[in-house]
């Protein structure tokens, strides 16, 4: 489960990778049971927009979603992705086991070396996962774009 930013273009970026069978996006990390988009948005509940799926390994490695991970937000902007600002919009990767720590962890560390500034991504056991909206699913694909950058 990831989050970098919008829920929206986090899902556009892991939707068509081969391997990858659902996605979901939702709210994860916070104190407020079954929030609102509205309530997430207020910046009170501590969820993060997040996206959970669903894959193969014999397809894609979690390795290779981790390096999609790095590569579609800047990791070293605490709870902002471009205009999108507010702990919603945090870094964050919440694993499912212990491999998945260890190698959000690796790859965390090697990350590193890209940048000057911090990397503030988070890495966090996985929490309980409320689906966000019916009308989030998959925002991109229905309106007919790839990106929600004007």
């Amino acid at each position: 489960t990831f989050g970098a930013g919008c829920f929206w273009h986090v899902e556009e970026a892991f939707r068509e990778v081969k391997g990858v069978m659902t996605t979901a996006v939702g709210y994860m990390g916070g104190k407020t049971k079954n929030p609102s988009y509205n309530d997430v948005c207020s910046d009170e509940t501590g969820h993060a927009e997040v996206v959970q799926l669903e894959f193969d390994p014999k397809k894609v490695s979690y390795e290779q979603l981790l390096e999609i991970f790095w590569s579609i937000h800047n990791p070293t902007t605490p709870n902002r992705q471009e205009f999108d600002v507010g702990t919603q919009y945090r870094s964050v990767i919440f694993y499912h086991n212990k491999k998945q720590k260890d190698s959000a962890e690796q790859s965390k560390e090697e990350e590193k070396k890209k940048h000057a500034q911090k990397i503030v991504t988070e890495i966090i056991a996985n929490q309980e996962f409320y689906r966000a909206e019916e009308y989030h699913q998959q925002y991109l694909k229905k309106k007919g774009v790839k990106t929600c950058r004007l």
